[in-house]
């Protein structure tokens, strides 16, 4: 799937990891629109890669509705995510516990009924972010590992859904396999880890391997959306080390 000149909305795409999507996107010459809550950072990033912008919270209903019937995405990649609060399970309180439910699961239910309640049309491509937290946990951040898990089973529901109702449209689940310093998330998860662990952070993200910088990680997805030997690709693990690897298959 060649992905010059198609249209493109990235969710959260005005920093960290969607940042890093974003500009391998461009670099692809597709047509990409950022949607995103903070304007300075959107116009930074409309001003430096001369992409479209949206300042709209990925968990207003009606936003992601709107945006969905306006633009009519080619491909739609669901990023945008809370930074968990960072808290051992016996000390922290239910708020903290569930805010990325209440916000990466609550945005990500509202997208992808979005898409298949307009419907998007057939062909349409959605790319659901979730994180190697869905498969291995992560003690530290609440109920983020188990948040990341529901995005996983909701992108494997959408295509049943797609599927019964022919609607032609697949969705997709990447899922970086690693901590990521220069993103919000990864920042403050390395921090607490190092903390944990009497370290440092980038002692603590050694672990996981060569790093993948946001950049490496939109081209890593850029591979998948437009490499055929990832066509029958459900879920992909991303890694620095590994680039791509396919989890799940649509077949299995």
């Amino acid at each position: 799937m060649s992905l010059k000149g198609k249209n493109v909305v990235v969710t959260g795409g005005s920093r960290g990891l969607g940042l890093g999507l974003v500009e391998a996107l461009v670099d692809q010459e597709a047509r990409v629109t950022v949607v995103a809550r903070q304007s300075d950072a959107l116009e930074a990033v409309r001003t430096r890669l001369g992409v479209s912008t949206i300042a709209a919270d990925a968990r207003d209903e009606a936003a992601a509705h709107r945006i969905l019937a306006d633009v009519r995405p080619d491909i739609l990649v669901l990023n945008a995510g809370a930074k968990p609060p960072m808290e051992r399970l016996d000390k922290i309180s239910w708020a903290d516990f569930t805010a990325t439910w209440e916000h990466d699961v609550k945005a990500g239910l509202h997208w992808l009924q979005g898409a298949l309640n307009l419907p998007l049309e057939p062909g349409t491509r959605v790319v659901v972010v979730s994180s190697g937290a869905a498969v291995d946990g992560s003690p530290m951040s609440g109920g983020y590992g188990g948040a990341k898990r529901m995005l996983w089973f909701m992108a494997k529901y959408a295509n049943r859904v797609s599927e019964q109702r022919q609607l032609g449209i697949r969705f997709q689940a990447i899922l970086p396999r690693q901590v990521i310093l220069g993103t919000g998330i990864g920042d403050i998860a390395a921090s607490a880890y190092a903390r944990a662990m009497d370290t440092e952070p980038e002692a603590f993200v050694a672990r996981f391997g060569a790093p993948m910088p946001p950049r490496l990680f939109g081209e890593n997805v850029v591979a998948v959306l437009d490499n055929p030997a990832y066509s029958d690709g459900f879920a992909f693990g991303l890694s620095g080390d590994k680039g791509v690897d396919v989890m799940e298959r649509f077949a299995d």
